[in-house]
Formats: C-alpha cells, sequence, structure tokens
C-alpha cells in the first residue's frame, strides 16, 4: 500500500500543478512516510514544493497534548522557519490571516475512521474556509484503520460540534479523502479539492481490515490512540469520554477498557450477556483490574472490562459492533443500579450547556434509550439500523477504493 503523501513525493507528475504555488501542510504526528520521515520534511525536500505554513490540529503538529481541551500554541518551526498555526488553540477555524501566506492547504491526517475524531470536524472547517478565500485544498489519502463497517446513530440536525461535524453516523467506514468529497457536496462548497488516492489500499483484506497490518508502523495519531486496537474499539469506547467511567486513560491501554471503583462487573457482564449477545460477536471480553495515574478515578483501583480484538481467534471484523457493545454495557449498568451517576455533567469540548454524552453521540436518544426502562435493546438497533442504511446508500459514490 502506497499513501497519498507518498505518491506525491513519488511521482513528480503529481507535484508538477504545485510548482510556483504557496504550500500550507496540514499535519499531526502520524503524517509519515513508509520510512518513518515526516511529511513536513519530506516534502520540504521536494524542488516543486515551496512550504509558506503549517497547521496542527487538536493535540498539535507533534502530538504534544496529551487530553481534550488542553490547547496548542502557534510557533515558528525552528528547521523551515515557518509559522505553524494552531487549528485546537485560540481558534479551530482557519483564520484569513492564517490562509492569506498560502494557495494550496496540503492535508495529511490519519484518521480513527469515528465521526467524534476531531481531524474530520478539522477537514471540514479548512474546506469551508478555502471555498470563502480561494483556495485549494488537497487530501493526501491514508487508510481508515477500522475499514468499511458503519455503526451508530446519525447526527441529528443542530447537534452540530467539534465532536460532531455532520449528519454520519458513529462509525462511518470513509477515508479522508472520500469525506472531503463528501463534505463538498453536502454543504455544496465551491472549493478546488483534489484528493491524492493510495494505491493498493484493500479495506476487506485480513488481518488488518483497513489498516495495513505488517506493512505499516502503527503511529499516534494522537496520544492516547497507542494501536489498532484501541481504533477498533474507540466508536464504542469514545462515549466513555461522556460518562464516569474511566475509559483507561491514565492506561497503558486507553479506549479499550473501562471501568470504575467497585464496579460489580461480574453482575453487568451477566446481564450483558443476557439483553444481547449477539452485540458481544467478534470479541472477547476479559474481566480486569485497572489503577488510571490521571484523569478520572485516578489513583484509585478500577474493576472492568478489556475489549480483546487483536487474536484472530477472537477478532471477527464484520460481527464486531463496538458502539452496540458500550451502549449495551451502559444499558446493563442502569439495569443493575438504576441510581448509578453514569452521566458525566462537566465541559466537554468546551461545550457547557449540553451533555457530553449527547454531544458524543450527535443527539439525546442513545442516553434516553439507557435510561428508559422500558426500553428494549431491538428499539435502538433499529433506530441504529436504519440511519446505517440511510448513510451507507448516501456516501456508496463517494468510495474510491
Amino acid at each position: 500500500m502506497i499513501t497519498g503523501l507518498e505518491r506525491l513525493i513519488d511521482e513528480a507528475a503529481l507535484r508538477r500543478p504545485l510548482a510556483g504555488r504557496r504550500i500550507g501542510l496540514l499535519a499531526h504526528p502520524a503524517s509519515v512516510t513508509r520510512g518513518l520521515e515526516h511529511a513536513l520534511d519530506a516534502l520540504a525536500r521536494q524542488p516543486e514544493i515551496r512550504l509558506e505554513a503549517a497547521f496542527g490540529p487538536q493535540h498539535g503538529l507533534r502530538g504534544d497534548k496529551q487530553d481534550n481541551m488542553v490547547e496548542s500554541p502557534e510557533f515558528v518551526d525552528p528547521a523551515l522557519r515557518i509559522p505553524v498555526h494552531s487549528l485546537y488553540g485560540e481558534v479551530r477555524r482557519p483564520t484569513d490571516q492564517m490562509m492569506s501566506g498560502i494557495d494550496v492547504l496540503l492535508v495529511d491526517l490519519q484518521d480513527l475512521g469515528c465521526r467524534i475524531y476531531t481531524f474530520v470536524t478539522t477537514l471540514r472547517y479548512v474546506l469551508e474556509a478555502a471555498a470563502r478565500l480561494g483556495k485549494s485544498v488537497w487530501v493526501l489519502d491514508r487508510p481508515n484503520p477500522v475499514g468499511r463497517p458503519v455503526e451508530g446513530l446519525m447526527l441529528r440536525e443542530g447537534w452540530e460540534s467539534f465532536v460532531g461535524a455532520g449528519p454520519m453516523p458513529m462509525r462511518h467506514g470513509l477515508t479522508m479523502g472520500e469525506m472531503a468529497c463528501w463534505f463538498v457536496d453536502w454543504l455544496g462548497l465551491d472549493v478546488d479539492l483534489q484528493v491524492v488516492e493510495m494505491a493498493g489500499w484493500q479495506p476487506e483484506a485480513g488481518p488488518g481490515f483497513g489498516w495495513p497490518a505488517g506493512e505499516r508502523s502503527w503511529i499516534n495519531p494522537s496520544p492516547n490512540a497507542p494501536n489498532l486496537s484501541m481504533a477498533r474499539c474507540y466508536a464504542g469506547t469514545v462515549m466513555l469520554e461522556g460518562c464516569t467511567l474511566s475509559e483507561g486513560r491514565g492506561t497503558t491501554r486507553p479506549l479499550e477498557l473501562f471501568g470504575a471503583p467497585g464496579l460489580d462487573v461480574a453482575a453487568l457482564l451477566g446481564r450483558m450477556r443476557a439483553l444481547a449477545p449477539q452485540w458481544l460477536a467478534g470479541c472477547q471480553l476479559r474481566e480486569c483490574w485497572f489503577e488510571p495515574t490521571f484523569h478520572k478515578h485516578a489513583g484509585a483501583l478500577c474493576r472492568g472490562l478489556q475489549i480483546h480484538v487483536e487474536d484472530p481467534q477472537h477478532y471477527r471484523h464484520h460481527e464486531f459492533r463496538p458502539w452496540r457493545l458500550q451502549a449495551l454495557a451502559f444499558k446493563a449498568l442502569r439495569q443493575i443500579d438504576a441510581d448509578y451517576p453514569l452521566w458525566r455533567d462537566f465541559p466537554y469540548e468546551y461545550e457547557f450547556d449540553r451533555l457530553a454524552i449527547d454531544l458524543i453521540n450527535g443527539s439525546p436518544l442513545l442516553r434516553e434509550w439507557v435510561d428508559d426502562g422500558a426500553a428494549s435493546v431491538a428499539d435502538l438497533d433499529a433506530l441504529a439500523a436504519a440511519d446505517e442504511r440511510e448513510w451507507k446508500l448516501c456516501v456508496a459514490r463517494y468510495k474510491r477504493y
């Protein structure tokens, strides 16, 4: 498999239209070649490419910020002597001044295939800015590491936020290049968009099913995305950011496990299996103990579950449904302890008036289903399945691989 970045570096004909134009690069730590050279350095060596600015998304160009709601500053790259603009600092959208120094913005971001992963929102924002200012955007495409499966409720109108860029389900099944094309059509943008496609990406091929396993080093696209297992679980475990259970931040396996002090894991797992055993397929759940060193329940011994999706004997790509699995855990916990203080009530991604769990899901529907004692597994499944069918039909024509 060859990424869009590598094709741009290897193929002079692709670079030729960039000659004489002022170039900006939006990138992060995972924006590397197969040889692990960062895109900023690799592109700076190309004679046709005149780099005038760089842009960093959430967690920064170099990935230095550990948690959410921790801003990255502006700085000057010490080697190239160009400004590095922060799109997760004083602003989330590129300003006219930031964009004034470039003609073309190259976007090279490794996504996780999940709506809430904020690089998707940043992609929307730069496309909108480019359309307004008459700039070009080139997306250097990369794999969706969790492949083509689609899962979750669609974001409802009025629930757009920095973790919800538009009406898509939690697990969207697109690459960033494909997503950019959908944004342009959905938003009606008049923008010069080019997608430098990958070569040889096979999203249905095992054992990676989206990620070129055995071919590529995994570089954390954000500090708490340390491996492919996390990426596979993320469309479900990210919902833990909206509740009081620990999602494993402050451990070595963030967003692959969850728990809390005093949690009755045996009862929880038993109720999950009784309610919807089919929603636990495709993975292996293991009872575990962990003590976060920071974030929720820091320094406290937590009892919980780890979701294992690395062993081919346990992981079945098309059966594993992480969003349903995590929703089921919430429902089971509410049933075994109706008064459990489940939902986080402090600010999330600079939102102060709406519950984090609702922002994450793009509506109150998931939370209302969990809290409604009369709502069944079939009720949520019917809602989600309708949204999933609609999304698949909507984006079928944007798929390039």
